[in-house]
């Protein structure tokens, strides 16, 4: 079959996954150039869950959201996205019902592009709208994705008019638009002033308290970015899980210590969380 790639086989490919999982990662691990660039991660993602993957530069976070976004498949392990496994289907396939945002995304639409029509893309999984026709019906799904992030009085502007927060907005918009089951966010804080931020984060704690929103998974570097609302965590340093699972039990003051290797004292007021060095001095890695 076109676009399917078959990865190694192993033990793991004789046990099929849960149905109620959208992601099902048995012993994965990613590899480059005779590096270890994650693994091995055995990692579970429902419905009803908001992950929020953090961890130092390198740790491996988004080699890991590529697999789960069916960009990259394993080079050893099982990985199954919304039932179907890794290098034994068509990933373009799977990558069209994935909601995605990423910042390499936001640098690659044109200027002089309409928001409405970075956003009607999204649902063919394309850059750039050029002589394509759309249903009246995708049209109206375009509204109804720009109304649900708070950016409907954008229409018609260009995106290089777009300020940064607006842009993500903008593409969290085009993420839902295929109504996917899986809203892979990398980084969606990243560059944003401290406005920016708060009002991205207040957005997407309202999606995550959303019973109809899909399952969501986000990378960030700050835990101060964590929207409240999300439930799960994956502390990653060097490619290996330092801690997974609730977020209250994985963000805590240990662990983060742990994966950075420095003392990191952690705290939590009104759901949101906040970190800082507890002590002055010492080298960032030990």
């Amino acid at each position: 079959m076109v676009g399917v790639t078959d990865a190694p086989t192993n033990d793991f490919d004789l046990a099929p996954t849960n149905p109620d999982l959208l992601l099902d990662f048995r012993g994965v691990e990613f590899r480059r150039g005779g590096r270890t660039l994650v693994g091995p991660v055995d990692w579970q993602v429902e419905l009803d869950e908001r992950w929020v993957i953090i961890g130092p530069n390198g740790a491996g976070k988004t080699t890991l959201v590529r697999m789960a976004s069916a960009q990259e498949f394993p080079s050893e392990g099982t990985a199954f996205v919304l039932g179907e496994q890794l290098g034994k289907t068509d990933m373009r396939d799977l990558r069209a019902v994935i909601g995605m945002t990423t910042t390499s995304l936001a640098n690659r639409v044109p200027a002089d592009e309409i928001v409405e029509d970075v956003v009607i893309s999204g649902g063919y999984a394309v850059i750039g709208r050029w002589r394509e026709e759309y249903e009246d019906v995708d049209v109206e799904q375009v509204h109804d994705s720009l109304e649900q992030v708070g950016a409907l009085h954008l229409l018609g502007r260009r995106w290089g008019t777009l300020s940064d927060g607006e842009k993500k907005r903008v593409l969290i918009a085009r993420a839902i638009m295929v109504n996917p089951e899986l809203l892979i966010m990398d980084e969606p804080g990243a560059g944003l002033d401290l406005g920016g931020r708060e009002d991205l984060v207040g957005y997407l704690s309202e999606l995550a308290l959303d019973p109809d929103a899909p399952a969501i998974v986000m990378i960030t570097h700050h835990v101060e970015e964590i929207p409240y609302g999300f439930t799960h965590a994956m502390l990653l340093d060097e490619g290996s899980v330092v801690a997974q699972g609730l977020i209250d039990d994985v963000l805590t003051s240990e662990n983060l210590t742990k994966a950075y290797h420095q003392p990191i004292k952690i705290t939590k007021e009104d759901g949101r969380f906040f970190a800082r060095r507890e002590t002055r001095g010492g080298a960032h890695r030990v």
